[in-house]
């Protein structure tokens, strides 16, 4: 069996420093401990409003670790320039709202093909492996197939909200990312409890987990809900 990855996103070690201000608790630092603890990379969201991680908080990570850094970000002309500046080792494009509080659903890539179809070739062109944040839905994964896309993350807030049915609808669009030819990634709202039945699914090869994480080590600490996460996964 492949090893499935875990990508530990770190937004919101910015967002604790941000609210007094200053450089405590630093990012890289927190970047460097995941990593030290086994996660396979880091995700950071470098948003348009700038309301966690900050452009220096991307360049010094990327600079500072060796392993794979994935860059989540709005397909804005500003933010596709600063990722081909850098050009990390993937790029998430994903749906922004600036008065959202967190990613509230998966991008619209059947409905915006001729906006998204150029940015997914220019960061590929670049050398930059692109993944498309979708919910779970038949029309989505084939317009990211259409439109280039080698990789697809699931939307997993419906299922770890409880909705029924979500579940199956997730290892249904889990099946077709694997007949459609793409790379199968999913997150948002996976826990311990939680995180199992994705973990299961044959196709998935990467979960993305950020608030979770980053809440559990306030009571045991950065290093053991890494191990513990990955052990989940490997279980």
């Amino acid at each position: 069996m492949i090893p499935l990855r875990l990508g530990v996103n770190i937004d919101h070690i910015a967002t604790v420093r941000n609210a007094r201000g200053g450089d405590h608790p630093d990012p890289l630092r927190a970047a460097l401990a995941v990593l030290a603890a086994g996660a396979d990379g880091i995700t950071m969201h470098l948003r348009e409003d700038r309301r966690h991680i900050r452009d220096a908080d991307v360049f010094a990570v990327k600079a500072a670790i060796a392993a794979p850094l994935n860059l989540e970000m709005a397909a804005t002309a500003e933010l596709v320039r600063i990722a081909l500046e850098f050009r990390p080792h993937a790029c998430c494009l994903v749906p922004e709202k600036r008065t959202e509080v967190t990613t509230e659903g998966g991008l619209d890539v059947a409905g915006q093909r001729a906006a998204l179809a150029p940015v997914v070739a220019a960061l590929r062109e670049a050398g930059i492996r692109v993944s498309l944040f979708i919910d779970p839905d038949p029309a989505q994964l084939e317009a990211s197939a259409a439109i280039g896309a080698p990789v697809v993350e699931l939307h997993t807030g419906a299922y770890a909200n409880g909705l029924p049915g979500e579940l199956d609808r997730l290892r249904a669009a889990a099946r077709l990312t694997a007949t459609l030819g793409l790379e199968c990634h999913a997150g948002h709202g996976l826990t311990f409890d939680n995180a199992p039945p994705v973990v299961a699914m044959p196709e998935v090869r990467e979960l993305n987990i950020g608030h979770f994480l980053i809440g559990e080590a306030i009571f045991t600490g950065l290093d053991a809900t890494i191990r513990r996460m990955k052990a989940v996964m490997a279980r």
